[in-house]
């Protein structure tokens, strides 16, 4: 597997979404923005640094301190990226820059400067313009930087930009729809991620902690090129599995309950994001078993609607149907099945979503419309994720409590239906029964 060539986006790519991009601009406009900077994490060490989704969905540039203008006249688009100087002694204790002098060929911009400069320069490039796109309050330091900039400008009586206008809403829309080069990168994350949760299932046995399987899982992900996680990972053990952001990953792997694991690989700066729920000793027993396939169920079906022209909020509708009618069969929740799911009695144990979008973010930008009811549409990708969460101290049969199960795959939305990029995960329980018991 040749994983450098799979983690290299093409220029052309990121030059090709900045077109769309000033096409949507008006003219004499100005759009500018910024990545993150470097965070601390205690004393002298900081996290280690990921870039701005968006500053990186329009330049391909993962340094610190950087920042992308676009100016557009008339007939006229300009490109310019801010980005650190050159600077031997810093690089040899923390690491290589691109620097100034290269960065127009390397990541085919029109001018760069140091970003020690951005101030001046930044007010020369948008005087007298009309309008500036900027999203305040992404980074602060970017919001310091232009409303500082702007504040000089008028003091020193030069015409700034009248209107400013957030970038969000049309960025967002841009990133929401996958080119095939992004298809191809957030396949492999979902790939590799399936792998993960493979190795997992081989690899968990009771009194084993759960960050013992954390560890196991990235394994997997260097293994195959992906050095971080999308997020943070999820081990859940017995009745962890009832905390949705559960994290922790400390406790002891106990005989007789569930594990559920929701981890995903970041491959090329792209997310996977899968969950899966298995018996810690590789049998369900029935009870688990009961709740188990109702979730399963309630996937399938689920994942049969998330089609174009189709909604989540019709796929999440039909989920909650099965759901609620099963939960009643096995006597978790009584009365009407209808006047239940209109009361929403269900979210007592399903309370989040049916999915979300998924790209560079892990919850990835765009509109869901007022009620998850936006029309899907071919290059869309998201999550399918229903679930059941039985509290230790519900009001419920004996057998039931403590048990949580998530069932999470990865679509494509395609002009056939969608195609599952998670299949490589197995869920069915005779698949899982038969890979823990072989293992």
């Amino acid at each position: 597997m040749d994983l450098a060539y799979l983690q290299k986006m093409p220029l052309s790519e990121f030059s090709a979404r900045r077109s769309r991009l000033f096409e949507q601009m008006q003219d004499n406009s100005a759009l500018i923005v910024f990545t993150e900077t470097e965070k601390r994490r205690n004393n002298d060490c900081d996290y280690l640094f990921r870039p701005d989704s968006y500053f990186w969905y329009l330049t391909g540039f993962a340094e610190p301190q950087s920042a992308l203008l676009l100016i557009k006249r008339t007939g006229q688009c300009e490109t310019v990226l801010f980005l650190r100087k050159k600077d031997p002694l810093m690089e040899t204790w923390n690491g290589r820059r691109l620097g100034v002098e290269q960065a127009p060929r390397q990541l085919n911009v029109d001018e760069a400067y140091d970003i020690t400069d951005i101030q001046t320069i930044f007010a020369k490039k948008v005087a007298n313009l009309t309008a500036c796109y900027y999203a305040r309050g992404l980074q602060t330091w970017g919001d310091e930087i232009v409303f500082k900039t702007f504040d000089t400008m008028r003091d020193n009586r030069q015409t700034s930009p009248v209107h400013l206008i957030d970038w969000q809403p049309i960025l967002s829309e841009m990133r929401l729809f996958k080119s095939e080069q992004e298809i191809a990168l957030i396949q492999q994350a979902c790939q590799i991620s399936a792998l993960a949760h493979l190795r997992a299932m081989k690899q968990t046995r009771p009194n084993r902690y759960e960050m013992e399987i954390e560890g196991e899982i990235q394994h997997e992900f260097s293994r195959f090129g992906a050095r971080f996680a999308s997020y943070n990972q999820i081990v859940a053990g017995g009745e962890n599995a009832c905390i949705l952001h559960y994290n922790e990953n400390d406790q002891v792997l106990r005989d007789g309950d569930l594990v559920l694991i929701d981890a995903g690989a970041e491959f090329a700066m792209y997310a996977g994001d899968i969950t899966r729920t298995f018996p810690i000793n590789g049998k369900f027993s029935q009870p688990q078993r009961e709740l188990y396939q109702l979730v399963l169920s309630a996937s399938k079906e689920a994942t049969k609607l998330l089609v174009p022209q189709s909604s989540i909020k019709i796929a999440n509708d039909k989920a909650v149907a099965i759901m609620t009618e099963g939960l009643v069969n096995l006597g978790i929740l009584k009365g009407d099945v209808q006047t239940l799911i209109d009361e929403k009695a269900y979210k007592a144990f399903y309370m989040h979503g049916l999915g979300h979008w998924l790209g560079l973010d892990v919850h990835d930008v765009g509109e869901y419309g007022s009620d998850r009811d936006r029309p899907l549409e071919i290059g869309m990708v998201l999550t399918v994720e229903p679930g059941l969460y039985i509290p230790r101290d519900a009001d419920v049969p004996e057998q039931y409590k403590g048990i949580g199960i998530r069932i999470e795959d990865n679509l494509l939305i395609t002009e056939y239906g969608n195609k599952n990029l998670t299949s490589a995960a197995p869920k069915e329980i005779a698949d899982i029964e038969a890979i823990m018991i072989a293992s």
